[in-house]
């Protein structure tokens, strides 16, 4: 049991650290609105009045959005993981690697949002998401 709550750290630190980018967005976003005396119209297509907010508003809800895409798979892969009872070093290190990066990820994207080294952060997380998918595959297809 003590090693599944080991694999399931990362998990629970990734969707703290997804409330936390909710709230951010929301500390500059409505901040943003006022300040711009927006009047939300619930007709007008999706996206059109945020893309009138700052970039570095923008960056904060399009951070979130991708905290609530991919690591969808980390999600399952690793309660799948825990379910098989494969909590080996390895896939610990891993879902560890992988929420680091997409920490960093979010940072970096939120901050400076330099598309090329966000882009290879983003690459390189998905080297841990593929050893996460190969070890619960493993066990499942074995």
């Amino acid at each position: 049991m003590e090693s599944n709550i080991a694999l399931l750290q990362p998990v629970v630190l990734l969707v703290l650290w997804s409330l936390i980018m909710w709230l951010w967005m929301y500390a500059t976003r409505i901040p943003a609105i006022i300040s711009a005396k927006m009047k939300l119209d619930p007709n007008a297509p999706s996206g059109s009045q945020m893309a009138q907010l700052p970039a570095n508003v923008r960056w904060k809800a399009d951070n979130y959005n991708h905290l609530m895409e991919q690591p969808t798979i980390f999600y399952a892969i690793v309660l799948a993981l825990v379910f098989l009872g494969n909590n080996s070093d390895l896939s610990i290190y891993a879902a560890w690697a992988y929420t680091v990066l997409r920490i960093i990820h979010s940072l970096v994207q939120v901050t400076i949002n330099k598309i090329e080294l966000r882009f290879a952060i983003f690459v390189l997380s998905n080297v841990p998401l593929f050893v996460l998918t190969i070890n619960a595959a493993l066990r499942v297809f074995a």
